[in-house]
């Protein structure tokens, strides 16, 4: 019985740590909208996965020194990680699949969704009912473009024109 009990004690253990590591998302929520609050801003969600090459080229997208800033300066964003693999499940944000829902996926990867800073869905990636995923195409664009400024109003229109600009010069490998 002893083995038994410590058998169990250790998984228990091992399943705590794993799932330590990766943040639920509700704390990553939560976070965002008080730092939305504060700074007068709007929660920028994205949802991806390790496996998903478009997620990959995205969050690359908002790492870019020209981007990044302009991001800041009016969003708060948050990348959540979902639907992954058995292998990689530990990489996932407890809750990130519930989120995904309440925002309007499952509809591919990577999924967007601007909030307000009380956490309110504003408008999600979907056009004409389907995801844009990375925006790539021109429609996809212009989607994007309108996504942040129903999300941002008051963005400045060169800073509209950055991100446009950036995502009109993607080529596809």
């Amino acid at each position: 019985m002893k083995p038994i009990v410590s058998l169990v004690a250790a998984f228990c253990l091992v399943a705590f740590f794993a799932s330590a590591g990766t943040p639920s998302a509700e704390t990553l929520i939560s976070g965002a909208k008080a730092k939305a609050s504060a700074g007068e801003k709007t929660i920028f969600v994205h949802f991806g996965a390790s496996w998903c090459g478009w997620c990959k080229r995205l969050d690359a997208f908002l790492e870019r020194p020209d981007i990044k800033p302009v991001f800041e300066k009016y969003f708060v964003p948050v990348r959540l990680v979902v639907q992954e693999d058995e292998k990689n499940k530990e990489l996932e944000n407890p809750g990130a699949a519930d989120l995904f829902k309440d925002y309007g996926g499952p509809d591919g990867l990577p999924y967007s969704a601007f909030l307000n800073a009380k956490g309110a869905l504003i408008i999600n990636s979907k056009l004409n009912g389907n995801n844009i995923g990375y925006p790539a195409q021109p429609q996809e664009i212009a989607h994007f473009i309108d996504m942040m400024k129903k999300a941002a109003p008051k963005m400045a229109e060169l800073d509209l024109q950055t991100v446009e600009t950036a995502l009109k010069s993607f080529k596809k490998p």
